[in-house]
């Protein structure tokens, strides 16, 4: 069986062990601030958590760039010219170019590499169920299939990867054009939390109201609980912006729910380059469950 290396980005908020034990590498996003450039790495080199999110809290404006073309074809090169076969899984079109990315790095080095194979998958989401799809794939490249049946697998399946969620505020998600134009009418109500979810494209999609912050997350435990299926993914990642409390709160109330332990969840911080346009205060949940349906191109 041929060798192949799964490569994702930043935005899929994998810790350094889980990239280690499952193998997998990724790209980082670039986020902007005052005028200089960083890599949105997943240690946190340049910056810690909590400094960055107490920026965003101080006014700091953050924008983010996607990986280029360049920077795939330098990474999917390294692992080709060794003989391994590349398998990468990139951010939703809907939120990011980074993917098309591949898609252009992916045809540029197909001539130079004939016997190697190259297959780049839009995921659909972001976040944790992006990290969690490549945790899945890394889990069935242990289990001996082939770069072709992990790759299948993970187009049959990516739909079945949700994210349920709120924010503190949406001011951040709608300045940087990062929730759909529908949702905008939850963005000046008094104490009110929006429950977001991802479409089927990607997007994030305001779909329920509720007012205060604990009511958000029990009903969001109440969603997941409604949707979760382990027979797909046992483990459930929480990641947020600075909101660690509360992601422990969420964490409780979902084991109220459902028959899982301590061990069957992941806490990570959401890197810079994604937690710029949604700001401090975020949690959100990423796990197996029911196909999503919600369509906000429809609306």
């Amino acid at each position: 069986m041929e060798k192949f290396v799964i490569i994702t980005d930043s935005s899929s908020n994998l810790n350094k062990d889980l990239r280690d034990k499952y193998e997998i590498d990724y790209l980082p996003f670039i986020y902007n601030y005052e005028g200089k450039s960083y890599d949105s790495d997943l240690d946190w080199k340049t910056i810690s958590a909590k400094e960055f999110y107490d920026m965003m809290r101080n006014g700091a404006r953050i924008t983010s760039s996607a990986v280029n073309v360049a920077s795939y074809v330098e990474t999917f090169e390294k692992y080709l010219s060794k003989g391994y076969d590349v398998l990468s899984i990139s951010c939703t079109s809907a939120l990011s170019t980074s993917v098309n990315s591949s898609f252009v790095a992916r045809d540029q080095l197909k001539e130079k590499y004939p016997d190697r194979k190259i297959i780049c998958i839009d995921s659909k989401i972001c976040c944790g169920s992006l990290g969690l799809i490549c945790v899945k794939a890394g889990q069935l490249r242990a289990q001996g299939k082939t770069i072709e049946e992990v790759a299948s697998w993970v187009e049959e399946n990516k739909l079945f990867f949700n994210q349920e969620g709120s924010v503190d505020k949406l001011i951040w998600l709608k300045q940087a054009g990062r929730v759909s134009a529908s949702s905008a009418f939850f963005g000046g109500l008094l104490n009110i939390k929006p429950i977001l979810v991802s479409d089927v494209h990607g997007y994030n999609v305001a779909v329920e109201k509720v007012k205060g912050r604990m009511t958000s997350i029990t009903r969001v435990a109440d969603r997941v609980a409604q949707s979760y299926d382990p027979k797909g993914a046992k483990e459930i990642f929480i990641n947020h912006t600075d909101s660690l409390e509360d992601a422990i709160v969420m964490k409780d109330e979902l084991k109220k729910r459902l028959n899982l332990n301590d061990e069957d969840f992941v806490f990570s911080y959401v890197t810079p380059s994604v937690g710029g346009a949604i700001g401090p205060g975020m949690f959100g949940v990423y796990f197996y469950g029911k196909k999503r349906t919600v369509d906000s191109k429809v609306n």
